[in-house]
């Protein structure tokens, strides 16, 4: 049976109730294999969020009394990887899709093309470096994945940077990668894009790659 995709824009959401409202819709699907994969876009008031990786919590840089004059909340979660930022000014996207070859890797690859293909619709030229997760101009890293799986159901996802406050980044070892920059599509190019065009052509790229659509 042919997978339908549906899309999902939650605007704003705190981290915390989108990562429970995941794995609602995680269980969900798990309990009826044949519904629609889901395609979700948000985006977070100021949080790091702490991944599953050993000693991912040593790359927080700034103390508890920072943290709250500069209204950045943290959050501990199950998805893969290091420390990362989400804040306003990044498109954040949660693909909620059943794994039927099992293949994680595979699918890992998968995103990032897509995310490669969107940047070169506005002129980016971006790719992967060997040895790190994201998407990287160069040694600047603009946008980052982490992704978890359950029961062969995906969800987290990445973050891709618009036009967020890259100054809260200090804050951090971004990945806990520490030969490399953070950017933005804001500071590569200009004008900016709007957000809505940069959505539309996610959802065409996610298609044409996950299930083989023409554009």
């Amino acid at each position: 049976m042919e997978q339908t995709l549906n899309i999902i824009d939650w605007g704003f959401k705190a981290y915390s109730e989108a990562v429970d409202d995941q794995i609602a819709l995680l269980v969900a699907k798990k309990c009826d294999p044949s519904s629609p994969d889901l395609l979700i876009f948000t985006e977070h008031n100021p949080v790091f969020t702490i991944g599953s990786r050993t000693g991912a919590a040593s790359n927080l840089l700034w103390n508890e009394q920072t943290l709250k004059d500069k209204g950045i909340q943290i959050h501990k979660t199950n998805r893969g990887g290091d420390i990362t930022y989400h804040g306003p000014g990044q498109l954040v996207v949660y693909p909620i899709i059943q794994l039927n070859n099992r293949d994680l890797l595979a699918y890992l690859r998968k995103l990032e093309t897509v995310i490669i293909r969107v940047l070169k619709t506005f002129d980016i030229e971006a790719s992967t470096r060997e040895g790190k997760t994201g998407i990287w101009i160069d040694d600047r890293k603009i946008c980052a994945i982490g992704i978890a799986v359950k029961s062969w159901i995906t969800y987290h996802g990445l973050a891709l940077n618009i036009n967020p406050d890259l100054d809260h980044f200090q804050g951090i070892i971004p990945c806990g990668i520490t030969d490399g920059s953070v950017t933005s599509m804001q500071k590569e190019i200009s004008p900016l894009p709007e957000k809505k065009l940069i959505k539309e052509r996610f959802v065409v790229e996610f298609e044409s790659i996950f299930y083989e659509l023409s554009q």
